[in-house]
């Protein structure tokens, strides 16, 4: 039997750095109060001249040098993202000519904070029908294109950048599981309305923060004893929680959840911020590089976002 596993992984974070110092210029605002209520002190920053396909295709580099292989051996290309370069073409399409890609499908996902995990999951079943044997699979956004900077309640949240990694064939059981879910009922909580065509301006995001938040707890709670039962397993067999970076309150009722400590968590949203499809494989190139993911350990990857959409992925590393 086939199975998919994670061998390489790859980020990457644009240069500019906006800090809770920098939002109290414009914003009616503290660093103690972002801080507070979101656990965030500062965020990476795309420059104008940069676009969400220059952050894929950087971390999806970093990915293939890291599982060893050559760009031409990937077979598929999978980008989530909400913020692409253009209308069409695809990121992905963007990400493959950059890499000198020859005859390889590529093709994006739109599922907001959640699209990491949908991602994988479409992946999943590309290598377990025999259908791609080395997938590169990328997360990556530009939200502080869709950020209204003068929202007080949800500008001081999102943050840019891009995390990558190569799924491949292997004999050994790496994705356990995933499980993805959609409910559109809710979209005016959490949405970029539509303008008027001839209207210039940018499109941003609104959201009723608290809402979202009340919704977001209540639907991890679940995913997490979902992921569990499909796999038998007990919540102190995870050794990492690998979570959408979207608010430290969210982080830590997921792991109390989990019965699980703080430290056996890892968060990246004090300095990224929320990075939408990126946050997942950006906190899990950082937990690897920082020696605390390690081969054979079992992670939950989680998240939940837009649409609405949550999903999770169990993973044995």
């Amino acid at each position: 039997m086939i199975f998919s596993k994670i061998t390489g992984v790859g980020s990457f974070l644009p240069e500019k750095i906006l800090t809770n110092h920098d939002l109290e210029k414009i914003l009616d605002t503290t660093d103690e109060w972002i801080t507070s209520r979101t656990g965030i002190k500062e965020r990476h920053i795309v420059g104008s001249n940069e676009s969400t396909s220059d952050l894929a295709f950087k971390a999806a580099r970093d990915a293939i040098n890291n599982a060893g292989i050559d760009a031409n051996q990937v077979d598929l290309i999978i980008v989530a993202t909400t913020t692409p370069d253009k209308i069409f073409p695809s990121v992905a399409c963007n990400v493959q000519a950059k890499l000198e890609i020859k005859n390889c499908p590529a093709f994006d996902i739109q599922a907001v904070c959640s699209g990491f995990i949908y991602a994988l999951s479409v992946a999943d079943n590309f290598i377990k029908t025999n259908s791609a044997k080395n997938i590169l699979i990328i997360g990556a956004d530009s939200m502080s294109r869709i950020t209204d900077y003068s929202d007080r309640g949800n500008s001081i949240l999102w943050g840019d950048g891009a995390g990558a990694v190569i799924l491949s064939a292997s004999n050994e059981k790496g994705i356990l599981s995933t499980h993805i879910h959609a409910d559109g009922q809710h979209e005016q909580l959490l949405h970029v309305p539509k303008k008027n065509a001839k209207d210039k301006d940018q499109q941003t995001i609104e959201m009723n923060g608290s809402q979202v938040f009340k919704i977001a707890v209540n639907t991890l709670d679940q995913i997490v004893d979902e992921a569990l039962i499909a796999n038998n397993l007990k919540k102190e067999d995870i050794d990492w929680l690998v979570p959408h970076q979207a608010n430290i309150r969210i982080l830590e009722a997921t792991a109390k959840k989990l019965d699980m400590s703080m430290e056996k968590v890892i968060v990246t949203i004090d300095r990224h911020g929320n990075t939408s499809a990126a946050s997942i494989p950006l906190a899990l190139d950082e937990g690897i590089k920082i020696n605390k993911i390690k081969k054979g350990h079992l992670l939950l990857m989680e998240a939940f976002g837009g649409g609405f959409t949550w999903g999770s992925a169990l993973i044995r590393f």
